[in-house]
């Protein structure tokens, strides 16, 4: 005779089977595996062209009449601030040659008054530099928004996948280079471009840009006291 408990043992085993089993049945199956990444393309399927960029940009019509521009335009400033130099020359001299004329307070005016307008003259200068800038920019921007197109449009015509900037690169095979095609097509649908130039706005003064002193022009000394009655 068996001890009670193998008995016992004996019998859980047939319901400890059929639970095993159930559990086991009730395990959801495994997910599929993912699909695989699409595959890359070959150096086989690979089509490539190259583009000189920068050259693109110095022997177009559109960007060598944007220079021409461009540096009229910059003739024209330099002229006109070399006139307002001189004129601010002329008065430098004539104020050290009444320096023992005038009062100290006197003096010291005028050398302020001289000294605003050459603060004046500089910050023209600056503002004059960067409507030239932006002028540039604008300009080039819309050359470089053609090339772009062009350029989309014989890759799609070669079904090229990559294209790589000549300055990028080392050495590649010159039958990659698109860059003359790129050009003929570039001059012929973009002959003359007339630069947009910007107003010069010279930046604001220091004295302009800082808030007024307390009691200096501010409200408080814009609002004097009421008169006792």
């Amino acid at each position: 005779m068996f001890p009670s408990y193998f008995r016992t043992m004996a019998l859980l085993q047939p319901f400890v089977c059929a639970f095993l089993g159930s559990a086991v049945a009730q395990v959801p199956p495994a997910p599929p595996a993912p699909a695989p990444p699409p595959a890359l393309p070959s150096a086989q399927n690979l089509t490539v062209m190259v583009v000189d960029y920068q050259a693109l940009l110095q022997n177009s019509k559109a960007a060598k009449m944007v220079r021409s521009q461009i540096e009229g335009k910059r003739g024209e400033y330099t002229k006109e601030i070399s006139h307002q130099e001189e004129v601010l020359r002329a008065e430098r001299d004539a104020l050290q040659r009444q320096q023992a004329s005038l009062s100290p307070e006197a003096l010291n005016q005028k050398g302020r008054d001289f000294q605003q307008k050459v603060n004046e003259l500089e910050r023209n200068v600056q503002g004059k530099r960067q409507a030239l800038e932006k002028s540039n920019g604008d300009a080039l921007q819309r050359i470089q928004e053609q090339m772009l197109k062009i350029i989309a449009d014989i890759a799609k015509q070669r079904k090229a996948n990559l294209v790589f900037q000549r300055a990028d690169l080392v050495l590649f095979d010159q039958g990659f280079d698109v860059t003359d095609e790129v050009l003929q097509k570039l001059d012929e649908e973009m002959p003359a471009l007339t630069v947009n130039f910007v107003a010069p706005t010279p930046p604001p003064s220091a004295s302009a840009s800082s808030p007024p002193a307390a009691g200096a022009g501010g409200p408080a000394a814009a609002n004097p006291k009421a008169k006792k009655k």
